[in-house]
C-alpha cells in the first residue's frame, strides 16, 4: 500500500532528515555521525523520535549503530536507502508488548500443558547455548517469547503476538542495541530464567512481574538517557 504524508510517522521525516544532512554535509562511508544529543538538537527533534529513525535507519542499512562508540555510515551505503513504509513505530511496539505479554506470561503459567512448559524450556535453553552470539540472541528471544503465547492455548492471542514480532523484524530494535554486550545478554538470560521459573511454579502473579519487569528493562536499553 502506498504511503501518503498522513501515513507518514514522525520517525521516518525525521530518518528523511538525517539523510539529506548525511547530504549536505557531504559524509562517505565509515564516517561518525554526530552524538544523538547533538542530532536532536540540530534537527529540532525529540530523542524518542531521533532514536526511532535512527533504528529505522540501521534496519534499512544506512547506519551501524556501534555499542559505546556512536553511530556510523555503513560502507557501501546509498543514499537511496529505503525507510520502512509506514507502520507502527519501535517504542509503539513495545508499548504493545508491555502491554500484552505480560498477561501472556500469567495465562501461561495457569494453563500451559507439559508438553508447552517442554517447548517453553528449550526455547530458554536456546538462548543460554547461544549466549555469546548477538544475532542468534535474537532468534532465540523470538522463539522464547512466541513459545510463552503458544503455551496459554489460545490460538488468537498467540496471533497477535506473531504479529507484533513480525513487525519487530521490520522495524523493532537491532541484535546490537539490546544482546550488544556481555552485560545486556545476561540480564536478557537472568529475566528469562526469572519468568521460566515462574511459569514452571505455575505463579501466575510472579510470571505476570517478571514479563513486566524484563520488558521495562528492554525498554529503558533503548530509550535515550
Amino acid at each position: 500500500m502506498e504511503t501518503t504524508l498522513n501515513d507518514t510517522r514522525p520517525y521516518q521525516l525525521v530518518a528523511e532528515r538525517i539523510r539529506t544532512l548525511v547530504h549536505q554535509a557531504a559524509l562517505g562511508p565509515g564516517a561518525r555521525l554526530p552524538s544523538e544529543r547533538e542530532l536532536a538538537t540540530t534537527l529540532a527533534v525529540s530523542r524518542p523520535s531521533l532514536r526511532e529513525a535512527l533504528i529505522a535507519l540501521e534496519l534499512g542499512g544506512f547506519i551501524e549503530v556501534r555499542h559505546g562508540s556512536g553511530v556510523y555510515l555503513r560502507a557501501g551505503q546509498r543514499m537511496a536507502a529505503a525507510v520502512p513504509e509506514a507502520g507502527p513505530g519501535p517504542f509503539e511496539l513495545l508499548s504493545a508488548r508491555r502491554l500484552i505479554e505480560p498477561e501472556l506470561a500469567a495465562l501461561a503459567a495457569r494453563s500451559a500443558t507439559d508438553a508447552s512448559i517442554d517447548a517453553l524450556l528449550l526455547a530458554a535453553a536456546e538462548m543460554e547455548g547461544q549466549h555469546a552470539d548477538k544475532a542468534s540472541c535474537e532468534r532465540a528471544d523470538r522463539h522464547f517469547h512466541l513459545a510463552i503465547a503458544r503455551a496459554t492455548g489460545n490460538g488468537a492471542l498467540a496471533g497477535v503476538l506473531e504479529w507484533l514480532w513480525h513487525q519487530r523484524g521490520r522495524l523493532g530494535h537491532t541484535p546490537e542495541q539490546q544482546f550488544g554486550t556481555d552485560e545486556l545478554r545476561t540480564a536478557a538470560l537472568d529475566d528469562h530464567r526469572r519468568i521460566v521459573q515462574a511459569i514452571v511454579n505455575r505463579d501466575a502473579t510472579a510470571a505476570r512481574n517478571a514479563m513486566r519487569a524484563h520488558l521495562e528493562r528492554v525498554t529503558r536499553t533503548l530509550s535515550p538517557a
